[in-house]
């Protein structure tokens, strides 16, 4: 039985294989089917070339985080929760109010419970790229342009 066991240069960056970087549009999604899909390209398990121990995967862009949609009553029951480690630290605010004050870190901690919580896992993470919808229209969504993305679409 033979394997396939990518590739690293000097450095530790993959050499026989190019990441892309896909540009994906939350509007109107749910939040856990889109973590799925954006954890699996961070990973590269969409890839041919995958090997678990090694980071394959390519860049995603999420833009408009705010437009995101919640199943049920997942926006008024689902809690976030944060401690100080101090008496009297700990925080807990409902969806609504974290996606009022920041959306994006509904997405982030969503798709970071859906990688490996290994070195690996966090390097991945750095490939990941959350945006709101600028305030202003005449913005871009994203400052990646250069990078010329490709959109993925989700159904």
């Amino acid at each position: 039985m033979s394997t396939y066991m990518a590739k690293i240069d000097a450095d530790g960056n993959p050499s026989n294989f190019q990441q892309d970087w896909y540009v994906i549009d939350a509007t109107d999604l749910v939040v856990g089917r889109l973590a799925a899909t954006v954890a699996t390209i961070l990973r590269g398990k969409h890839k041919p070339q995958f090997t678990p121990h090694q980071d394959a995967g390519d860049y995603v862009i999420i833009i408009h985080a705010e437009k995101v949609k919640f199943t049920g009553k997942k926006l008024e029951q689902k809690e976030y929760q944060a401690y100080s480690h101090y008496p009297g630290g700990q925080k807990i605010l409902s969806a609504s109010e974290v996606m009022a004050k920041n959306p994006e870190r509904v997405i982030m901690s969503a798709i970071k419970r859906m990688v490996p919580r290994t070195p690996l896992g966090r390097k991945q993470l750095t490939k990941l790229k959350i945006y709101k919808t600028p305030t202003d229209p005449k913005d871009p969504p994203h400052p990646h342009q250069a990078q010329q993305p490709k959109e993925f679409k989700l159904k």
